[in-house]
């Protein structure tokens, strides 16, 4: 950057993005420094390295907003419960279909309390049905599995071919 490039020819892209060509290293700085912006080099393959006229910290900056979108979690919970009716369990459903369709992954969790540990089984219909109205849009990582008062299932979207 700036002073820090040492080589005596630069091809040259000026600030608006344009093909400025082949020029001397002083010339192409001291056009940076008229307009008040920074000589970077951004290829240094090949026989002539290519250089641009920008605002490094502004790039430096914008470089940084983009790096936090790209590790955003794509995976998402939906809870249920075995007493749940059927106009929430349709909700739900939707909900669901709306994640798997976006690309995320869906843990569907159904959590027990007091009495309905008896009814396990209940619990284990409704996943059942669950799945059996998911099956266009996704497919079963791990399937229901009981972990101490609550069954957890996995689900991934559906490849599209």
């Amino acid at each position: 950057m700036n002073k820090g490039i040492r080589v005596p020819k630069i091809r040259l892209i000026d600030a608006e993005g344009g093909q400025v060509g082949v020029v001397d290293r002083r010339d192409a700085q001291q056009m940076a420094d008229e307009a008040g912006l920074d000589l970077v080099m951004v290829a240094d393959g090949g026989d002539v390295p290519v250089c641009r006229i920008m605002d490094y910290g502004k790039h430096k900056y914008q470089q940084s907003k983009t790096k936090g979108k790209q590790s955003r979690d794509r995976s998402k919970e939906i809870k249920i419960r075995p007493g749940t009716e059927d106009a929430d369990f349709h909700v739900k459903l939707n909900k669901l279909i709306k994640f798997l369709d976006s690309g995320c992954k869906v843990k569907v969790t159904m959590r027990f309390r007091g009495r309905e540990m008896a009814h396990q089984d209940l619990g284990l219909d409704q996943m059942k049905r669950l799945l059996a109205e998911l099956d266009d849009h996704g497919v079963v990582d791990r399937e229901p599995r009981l972990e101490g008062r609550q069954m957890i299932m996995l689900l991934s979207p559906k490849k599209k071919n």
